[in-house]
């Protein structure tokens, strides 16, 4: 069973959603949730919260929580690959590609990216285009560069 829960973020409504023991979805204000989920505030979804909010206080650099994750192999390699990003740096499509062992591609890291059901958790905003353009990102490219502008050391 999916439980989810929405809380209000710098970059808004958030829903934050459990499956059997993990985090299995972060969803912009509007983004589908998966079907059957119950609106229920549980312990792990309380603690997701609080990590984001620390996160968005500059307060957290990583997170620390069991995930739910469901995807294809080849998916589940690419957001494997995107929580080595460390917070503050970028990676390209093509880096990614080679790091998950398919170094021609990057259109499909591309894909697995837009999939990612954990935003900011799996921090596929750390991705960008080759030369250095912000790309896609499923809350907005707004919110791509404000999350990228959050985790810049402070000068």
């Amino acid at each position: 069973m999916t439980q989810n829960f929405y809380y209000d973020f710098p970059i808004g409504k958030l829903g934050l959603a459990e499956t059997d023991g993990g985090i299995s979805h972060v969803t912009f204000h509007g983004e589908k949730l998966p079907r059957n989920a119950v609106e229920r505030e549980t312990p792990l979804i309380q603690k997701a919260a609080k990590q984001l909010h620390e996160y968005f206080a500059r307060k957290r650099t990583s997170f620390d929580l069991p995930l739910a994750l469901a995807g294809t192999p080849f998916q589940l390699a690419v957001w494997k690959a995107l929580t080595a990003i460390p917070c503050g740096e970028t990676r390209s499509y093509a880096d990614i590609a080679a790091v998950v062992g398919r170094p021609k591609g990057f259109r499909a890291v591309g894909m697995a990216n837009n999939r990612n059901p954990v935003a900011i958790i799996v921090p596929c905003h750390r991705v960008i285009g080759k030369d250095g353009s912000l790309t896609g990102y499923a809350g907005g490219l707004h919110i791509k560069e404000f999350l990228l502008e959050l985790e810049r050391p402070a000068r």
